[in-house]
């Protein structure tokens, strides 16, 4: 197989990869939107999925994502769209841990909250790395991280101005669960999942930049931005 035909091949590789994963992104959404726990709440936890696959998909071509980051994205929609059934204090999966390791709550909101460091910290990384000239900087982890933490402090904010507005309606998607220093909680598990990813991932992270750079060369539907 020569070159130019390995070349084109890859991208649609990619692309088989990224309809799966959309497609079980929907059905999941579909299975979590039957008979919610809370219908209210379900809306909630899903809105970010509900908002965020159009725009992935309406900027597919001008801005295409990483395999990795595609992969995440739809991991953490899967976290909370399960939320969303069961809101997070009844998910069964917290209850095991729960019992498996003596928890004295259900912590499915941590696994949440690590995702929402985790997560993210990828995706910006990404962005960063493409489009800014923080390329190859020192500075590019603390960005990252700083942003991870400012995201997780406006959903925070979210949660406040949602349980101002709607009072009781939104004890469930606060899930707070008694614990007094659960906003404290949710932001460091935050910083723990986006640290994480940086030290985990990033060397993976810029393979798949290198990949996507190459691939780019050679489709002119698609842009990559990197540069010192």
């Amino acid at each position: 197989m020569s070159a130019g035909i390995r070349a084109q091949a890859r991208p649609a590789r990619h692309d088989d990869h990224r309809v799966a994963l959309v497609a079980i992104v929907l059905g999941v959404l579909v299975w979590s939107g039957i008979r919610p726990h809370d219908r209210f709440t379900w809306v909630l936890e899903v809105a970010p999925v509900l908002i965020g696959l159009p725009l992935l998909y309406a900027t597919r071509r001008r801005f295409p994502l990483t395999g990795l980051a595609c992969f995440l994205l739809a991991v953490h929609a899967i976290v909370l769209m399960v939320g969303g059934k069961y809101t997070y204090a009844e998910v069964p999966l917290g209850f095991w841990l729960q019992e498996a390791f003596g928890f004295a709550r259900n912590h499915y909101d941590r696994i949440g909250h690590l995702a929402q460091g985790f997560v993210p910290a990828i995706v910006v990384r990404e962005v960063l790395v493409r489009r800014s000239p923080l390329r190859g900087s020192r500075w590019l982890p603390f960005v990252v991280i700083a942003f991870c933490l400012a995201f997780s402090a406006v959903y925070e904010l979210i949660e406040f101005w949602t349980a101002l507005g709607t009072g009781e309606a939104a004890e469930a998607f606060l899930g707070t669960q008694g614990d007094v220093w659960d906003t404290q909680w949710d932001m460091m598990m935050a910083l723990i999942g986006a640290a994480a990813a940086l030290v985990l991932l990033s060397r993976v992270h810029d393979r798949q930049l290198g990949r996507l750079g190459a691939e780019s060369n050679t489709a002119p539907s698609t842009t990559y931005g990197g540069g010192a």
